[in-house]
């Protein structure tokens, strides 16, 4: 049975990265993210953003970008950010001895959504603010977007004669 672990949020930062360093070498960016959700209230009838708070982790891998140098470097408190990650699902035992837990997201890739801060120049091998926005999800029945997807043109189908065999 095939698994699939893969997260794509659109949403601000809540708060600066927190960076640690680990004695082999390794860091880590923990921050707070929040994206809104959708959901009809029942006595006005009209649709209302409800925020969900996010935990997010960011690591400097062995091989590859250093995802948690970067993030320090340019995540700031209330930007807007598009990040892909995955779910990763933490335990611990608390002081008191209960057993406690939480979903977090590890971020695998992000793109920024707003110009960077002046004076935050440089090549640093991150593309630069997104011209135009990542993929929506296709609308359920029922649901709606802000900004509703432009009309597409379904292509014909080829003629029997375009079929080359």
């Amino acid at each position: 049975m095939a698994n699939l672990n893969k997260v794509m949020l659109i949403g601000r930062l809540t708060r600066d990265p927190e960076v640690r360093s680990f004695a082999t070498g390794g860091k880590v960016a923990s921050f707070g993210f929040a994206v809104n959700n959708k959901r009809k209230n029942q006595q006005s009838g009209q649709w209302e953003d409800e925020a969900v708070f996010i935990d997010m982790e960011a690591f400097n891998r062995q091989t590859g970008r250093q995802l948690a140098d970067v993030i320090e470097q340019y995540f700031r408190k209330g930007q807007q950010y598009f990040i892909e990650g995955h779910l990763k699902f933490d335990q611990w035992t608390s002081k008191d001895n209960e057993k406690r837990s939480k979903l977090k997201v590890v971020v695998d890739n992000f793109e920024f959504l707003e110009p960077r801060p002046a004076g935050a120049s440089g090549d640093s091998g991150i593309r630069g603010p997104r011209t135009e926005s990542p993929p929506k999800p296709a609308a359920m029945p029922g649901t709606s977007f802000d900004d509703p997807a432009p009309d597409l043109e379904t292509p014909e189908p080829p003629g029997e004669q375009e079929i080359p065999f």
